[in-house]
C-alpha cells in the first residue's frame, strides 16, 4: 500500500524528517511544505540526508513554499502546485501528514 508522507516543519527543529526518511517504503512518496522547504538548503544535514536517498526517494515539494522562501529546486526533487497536491493525495493509497 502506497503512501504519501506530507512534513511541513522546519527540519532544525525536531526529527520529523529523519524519521520519515527511515520509514518510507518502496511505493512512497514524500511532499515538502511550509517550513519544510528548509531541507532543501544545500549543504545542511537535511539536503544531505535526502540526496543520499535519490535513486529512490520520490520528492515532491510545494512550488509556493519553495518560491515563499527563495530556494532552489534540485534536480532531483519534483515542484506541484495546490492542484498537483491534491493529485498525489488521490495516486496514493494513503496520505500520513507528520504532524
Amino acid at each position: 500500500m502506497s503512501t504519501l508522507h506530507v512534513l511541513s516543519h522546519s527540519p532544525f527543529t525536531d526529527n520529523r524528517l529523519t524519521s520519515c526518511l527511515r520509514l518510507l517504503g518502496a511505493e512512497d512518496a514524500l511532499l515538502l511544505c511550509g517550513d519544510a522547504t528548509y531541507a532543501l538548503r544545500k549543504d545542511t544535514a537535511p539536503f544531505k540526508a535526502l540526496e543520499a536517498q535519490t535513486a529512490s526517494l520520490k520528492l515532491f515539494v510545494l512550488d509556493e513554499d519553495l518560491a515563499a522562501r527563495d530556494l532552489t529546486l534540485p534536480s532531483w526533487a519534483e515542484s506541484v502546485d495546490y492542484p498537483g497536491f491534491v493529485t498525489l493525495s488521490i495516486r496514493f493509497d494513503k496520505v500520513n501528514t507528520w504532524l
